[in-house]
């Protein structure tokens, strides 16, 4: 008696009903009936593509062991691409075929293992399909490098924010133009992943956020309206309505790529409202939270404070500051023409790599040429666009002020934004204190800067 197992897979199941499986279960059984074998085992691998051999697929591998194991002797599938579209995972199976006597067979008869010219088959059908992935794989990139060049949308699983064909999905818009201004006030991706699940909402695969993908959704290009290809921009317009302006994702950009954020942890998540912003009143440095909630000079130890009434007494500061009729003057008015004209800059810039690759097409240059100045054009678009983003910044003094009440407003905002505001406005310097005293304001200086 020998003992088989059946193997079944489908690439894509897109009702999810396993009815293609169901088929090829009835087709391998007839098979296993007629041979007179015993079916111990079911590997099956619903929606599970086999061209990629980075690919896992649980039930393959299972089954891989389990014939090491010596768990059955012959196996059937429906087809050979059903079973592998690798070649070198056939001459695996073949070896087992011809060293420890696997009888392989499948139930469209084309393939059986046990004989030389099946063996035969199967390595000429497995070439032809891996030859067939790989020019699909080919003509997928270059439909895919045509849309990009048209400025379309890619193909595939669509963008939060987006329909397939590039219309705006508009709660799910309002989202992710909320995750921008959060960041760019001064929340932070956890603070933003926190906020995301206090409202209840998930993403558009019904999971929760993390701080991962919030900042995946952060840093994708098509959020500005930029067309991407290989996930790199190509420098043209894509041909959909950007979710947030050039100006404010560049700002992000810079925020995201600033090395503090690395170095300092700048910019990070939080857990106190002077972290890294308070300074010594003894040697000028930040100081850092240490344990217990408090604040110690990191330099060189020079003082430790408790740092909970330090806190609620520097709101209490800055909301009364944001409570007065003039609060309007803290906010620097911003170098509108400046703005433009850095605006004007980069849309020329653009446009003049648009005519370096339309001159290479058309053979006025040779490639060394288009290399040299696409790289040059580049650096200069780089440069603009960092600008621009510099001056984007203050949105955490802007988000406040803007509010009917910017007390208020301050009170509510998550920490990343009240920890913006008390830098745009203030420098706090802690003073050494007596231990085992109450809280003195006298220690604690605050100074305005200018707007």
């Amino acid at each position: 008696m020998t003992n088989a197992a059946l193997y079944l897979r489908i690439s894509l199941d897109i009702t999810g009903e396993h009815l293609a499986v169901d088929r090829q279960r009835e087709d391998c059984r007839r098979i296993a009936a007629e041979r007179g074998w015993t079916i111990v085992e079911e590997y099956v691998d619903n929606s599970v593509s086999a061209s990629k051999r980075a690919t896992k697929r649980p039930a393959y591998d299972r089954m891989v062991a389990d014939h090491a194991a010596g768990r059955f002797g012959a196996l059937v599938c429906w087809d050979l691409d059903r079973l592998t579209r690798q070649p070198r995972q056939l001459e695996d199976w073949i070896d087992a075929a011809e060293d420890h006597g696997l009888l392989l067979t499948t139930a469209n008869g084309e393939a059986d293992l046990s004989t030389d010219g099946g063996r035969l088959f199967a390595r000429i059908k497995a070439s032809v399909a891996r030859a067939e992935v790989e020019r699909k794989s080919a003509r997928q990139k270059r439909a895919a490098a045509q849309r990009a060049d048209h400025g379309k949308p890619p193909s595939g699983a669509r963008l939060t924010g987006y329909t397939d064909s590039g219309e705006i999905v508009a709660d799910e818009a309002l989202i992710v133009r909320s995750m921008f201004t959060r960041f760019s006030a001064g929340d932070s991706l956890r603070g933003i992943t926190v906020w995301l699940t206090e409202q209840g909402i998930q993403t558009r695969f019904g999971k929760p956020w993390g701080p991962t993908s919030v900042r995946r959704i952060l840093t994708n290009p098509r959020y500005a309206g930029r067309a991407i290809y290989c996930g790199k921009v190509t420098g043209k317009a894509g041909q959909w309505d950007p979710i947030v302006d050039e100006a404010a994702f560049d700002a992000v950009q810079a925020k995201l790529t600033d090395p503090r954020r690395i170095t300092n942890r700048f910019g990070t998540d939080r857990k106190h409202l002077g972290a890294g912003i308070y300074l010594c009143g003894v040697c000028g440095g930040p100081l850092s939270t240490h344990s217990g909630g408090r604040y110690r000079c990191r330099a060189g130890g020079h003082l430790t404070r408790m740092g909970a009434s330090i806190d609620t007494f520097v709101r209490a500061v800055i909301r009364g500051r944001l409570a007065r009729p003039d609060v309007a003057d803290l906010l620097a008015v911003p170098d509108t023409d400046g703005a433009k004209l850095l605006s004007v800059q980069i849309a020329g810039l653009r446009a003049r790599l648009g005519k370096i690759e339309a001159d290479y097409d058309a053979d006025l240059i040779d490639g060394r040429r288009f290399a040299v100045a696409t790289e040059k054009v580049q650096a200069e678009l780089t440069r603009a666009e960092t600008t621009r983003a510099r001056t984007a910044g203050g949105e955490g003094l802007g988000s406040v002020l803007a509010a009917k009440d910017p007390a208020a407003a301050f009170d509510s905002a998550p920490l990343g934004v009240q920890r913006a505001v008390l830098a745009a406005l203030a420098t706090v310097t802690l003073l050494p204190a007596p231990r085992g005293h109450k809280f003195d304001p006298e220690t604690v200086r605050i100074e305005w800067r200018q707007s």
